[in-house]
């Protein structure tokens, strides 16, 4: 089992970037999918990107690609959501979350919240 806690929301102004945190407790950081979702008002939850075990692979959803890089450091137990180019279509609560088996995402964290203002 693994605990996951987001840090770094906050409010920005458009055009500026964020860097999320989440970091993860329990074992075996590294035998876990990660990734990053969020839950904008009135919206249902979306995904943003994740990465494979060994960082090797990364995959972003259309809306972010190209602004958001999702990054993990196994040693620190933490994976990161590098947010560039931000907008106000962006203001949400950010999840990080962590799967073990490949198949769908068994843990979630608490959400951080990020505002973009105009």
């Amino acid at each position: 089992q693994v605990q996951l806690v987001e840090s770094g929301g906050g409010l920005v102004q458009a055009g500026g970037s964020l860097r999320l945190s989440c970091a993860a407790s329990g074992r075996s950081f590294s035998s876990y999918r990660l990734g990053w979702f969020r839950r904008a008002p009135g919206q249902e939850r979306e995904f943003v990107a994740s990465i494979t075990r060994n960082g090797g692979r990364t995959y972003n959803s259309g809306s972010v690609k190209g602004r958001f890089t999702i990054s993990r450091d196994n040693a620190k137990n933490t994976v990161y959501l590098q947010m560039n180019s931000l907008n106000t279509e962006d203001t949400a609560v950010y999840y990080c979350a962590a799967d073990q088996f490949g198949s769908s995402w068994q843990y979630w964290g608490q959400g951080t919240q990020v505002t973009v203002s105009s």
